[in-house]
């Protein structure tokens, strides 16, 4: 059986590799072909292109990589037209993915799309190509696959992979020891995200945040969790402008959780994973000013962050576009880092998040689930 499978984001190319791996061990005699990246190779998967031009966000960023999204788009089709798989998985990725789903109905390929676009927050509009297109959607939160139901689309809740992923390999002792951290003194864990221009944005905002905070705290250690795919240097230079002392740690986000008392976190899965963890947190992020325009237009939700958006409410606090200043967020993380009792609620809210995901085996029943 030959299947197509398309990512073009560092997450979803996480998650189609470990779903790769647990439908081959079902079904040795799979070949996979289409969209990935690096882990989705490892796992088998002949890549027509490179997603790491294709891993933007925001209007003004996709008009300026226009060429090289429709050349993968385009280079996908040939191959589906020369290899005619038996069956597509079509990973998150909404702006291409919805459009190749339509092509792909109309050469009578089945679609399961595995990891829902945002729909409930904006493009609901979409929902009507879900409908036409796609033969089940896969989802991730309990929230989403109650929306499917509602518009009529044939869906399954497999619970989110983050629930037996997120762990650290340390003790907190050990993190600290690793990093050569003061086990007596404050330490406030720096996520700016997982794409290059995220870490441009928000990880100067976030130090500047960091040298005040530093201000009111005496002895905060401040340590940044680097994601794979963004150079190294890049958060050196950054981090150089300041006398702070900043760690640096490479791929160790659940050990730096772990180890950390408080985290600021841009929004994306960052946040489900610190929530996961059980460290408190603020959330940031700024985008685009075209983007954030638009979103704010078609958005239908008060809230950015995944972990609000699950509890229904603002459980960890948000400073966004505007409101994304070193000023306004140092203070509110002094303010909850004086206030244990804050801090007891939020830890509490965070369990309960981790609860509403579903037990561990996500991989394992999206995998039985593409199959059947």
């Amino acid at each position: 059986m030959r299947i197509l499978i398309t990512a073009g984001e560092p997450s979803g190319d996480l998650h189609a590799s470990n779903l790769i791996r647990e439908i081959k061990k079902i079904s040795p005699d799979m070949e996979f072909f289409g969209l990935g990246g690096g882990l989705m190779a490892a796992a088998g998967v002949r890549s027509v292109r490179d997603i790491s031009k294709l891993a933007i966000v925001g209007l003004a960023e996709v008009f300026k990589n226009v060429f090289a999204i429709k050349d993968a788009y385009n280079a996908i089709l040939r191959e589906v037209d020369l290899r005619r798989p038996d069956m597509a998985i079509l990973v998150d990725y909404p702006g291409f993915n919805l459009r190749l789903a339509k092509e792909l109905k109309a050469r009578d390929i089945p679609v399961v799309y595995y990891i829902s676009p945002q729909l409930w927050a904006w493009g609901k509009n979409r929902i009507e190509i879900i409908k036409g297109a796609v033969a089940r959607m896969l989802v991730f939160f309990k929230f989403e696959e109650e929306f499917y139901k509602r518009h009529g689309v044939s869906v399954e809740f497999v619970g989110h992979p983050l629930v037996e992923t997120a762990r650290p390999s340390l003790t907190k002792e050990e993190a600290v020891k690793k990093y050569d951290l003061d086990p007596s003194k404050k330490i406030i864990a720096l996520l700016p995200g997982s794409r290059k221009l995220e870490v441009e944005n928000l990880f100067p905002i976030m130090l500047k945040a960091a040298d005040l905070i530093a201000k009111e705290i005496h002895g905060a250690q401040f340590i940044v969790v680097r994601f794979p795919g963004v150079e190294e240097g890049l958060y050196k230079r950054i981090i150089a402008r300041h006398n702070l002392g900043v760690r640096l740690a490479s791929a160790d986000t659940y050990n730096i959780l772990s180890a950390s008392g408080f985290a600021i976190a841009a929004s994306g899965t960052a946040t489900l994973e610190t929530a996961i963890i059980g460290t408190p947190m603020v959330i940031v992020y700024k985008l685009n000013l075209l983007t954030y325009i638009a979103f704010k237009l078609v958005s239908k939700i008060k809230n950015i962050g995944i972990v609000n958006i699950i509890a229904g409410s603002r459980i960890a606090p948000e400073f966004t576009q505007f409101n994304a200043t070193p000023e306004k967020i140092s203070a509110k993380v002094v303010e909850l880092m004086s206030s244990p009792e804050k801090i007891r609620r939020m830890k509490e809210a965070f369990s309960l998040i981790k609860n509403s995901l579903g037990a561990p085996g996500s991989y394992e029943r999206s995998a039985r689930a593409v199959l059947g």
